[in-house]
């Protein structure tokens, strides 16, 4: 089985190179494995994108690449939309065309996030800014291309929408920690709710839809899903928390998770506004994963997110990455 990831070099590509790692010896094909960072593929270059996609024919894409600087995607929104947008829609239209799995992550920046409740995946997207119009498009684009195809279903696609994402690279976490080794106290928006969400975690769950117990590739319902841990909380609450678990793994820090002050997001003003809920419901993923049988990517799937970001920081620790 070929396989094509794109996003070597962002926190999800990293997860999938670790996870394919460990899955490698129980692979039911012998498997053919290719990562795609920018240096391999500007994916704003929809030549050299296709001549990828058709040289090396992959079974299975996973799009893991996304333009994230969500403010600096106000003053560069052709580059956004070519990389969130433009790009996916070719990874679509070759895995319509012949029969592959396409795998692509979204964001819950699609939302307005003024929904009082937790968001559907059919809920009408409504993006603020540059950055979730062009992931808005991206998905819009994908679901037409495979309603579209004359490929007699043999393509298959799935849509990840996710939320605050962390692993091997910069994110919120890692900033939290090393602003609290340098100051006495830190102030964090405690107005906008969602939930953080490990790559690593990310990669296990997705992956499990479309790969069966024996390491071959497995049908499921296309679509749109959203995916994340259990549980919710603000940027504030998992500033606490992160802080909290570096102390406890023996971090020295200046800041405590008494000193961390809780203020409104009109407080912290960015160029790109930010949804201020940014909650997603799992029970169309959760269906799914119980009609396949398989109770370990349901255990899988049911795991809090604080207790992952605790792991996280304490890995963080052991490692000397803080």
């Amino acid at each position: 089985m070929n396989i094509l990831i794109f996003g070597k070099d962002g926190q999800l590509g990293k997860a999938f190179q670790a996870l394919f790692d460990s899955l490698l010896p129980t692979l039911a094909e012998k498997s053919n494995i290719q990562y795609v960072g920018r240096a391999e593929c500007n994916l704003s270059d929809a030549t050299k994108l296709d001549l990828l996609l058709n040289q090396f024919h992959p079974q299975l894409i996973i799009n893991a690449s996304a333009y994230t600087a969500v403010d600096k995607a106000e003053i560069e929104p052709e580059l956004a939309f070519a990389v969130n947008a433009t790009a996916p829609e070719l990874m679509a239209q070759y895995a319509a065309q012949h029969g592959a799995t396409f795998l692509h992550y979204s964001t819950d920046y699609v939302f307005d996030g003024e929904k009082y409740g937790i968001y559907l995946e059919d809920d009408m997207r409504n993006p603020l800014g540059v950055y979730g119009k062009s992931k808005a498009a991206g998905e819009e684009a994908i679901a037409q291309v495979f309603a579209s195809s004359s490929s007699g279903g043999a393509g298959q696609y799935a849509i990840f929408r996710t939320s605050w994402v962390y692993g091997n690279g910069g994110n919120f976490i890692r900033t939290i920690l090393r602003l609290a080794k340098d100051r006495d106290e830190l102030k964090v928006i405690a107005d906008q709710y969602g939930v953080p969400t490990s790559a690593q975690w990310l990669a296990q769950v997705s992956l499990g839809l479309v790969i069966d117990a024996k390491g071959r590739l497995s049908a499921f319902p296309p679509g749109i899903y959203h995916v994340v841990p259990v549980g919710e909380t603000s940027w504030y609450g998992l500033a606490r928390w992160a802080v909290q678990a570096a102390l406890d793994a023996g971090i020295p820090l200046r800041t405590s998770s008494r000193t961390i002050k809780p203020i409104p997001a009109v407080e912290y003003p960015l160029p790109a506004p930010r949804p201020m809920n940014s909650r997603m419901s799992t029970d169309k993923l959760r269906k799914v994963l119980e009609g396949q049988g398989d109770m370990s990517k349901l255990e899988l799937l049911n795991q809090p997110w604080d207790g992952a970001v605790r792991s996280y920081v304490h890995h963080l620790a052991k490692d000397g990455s803080i």
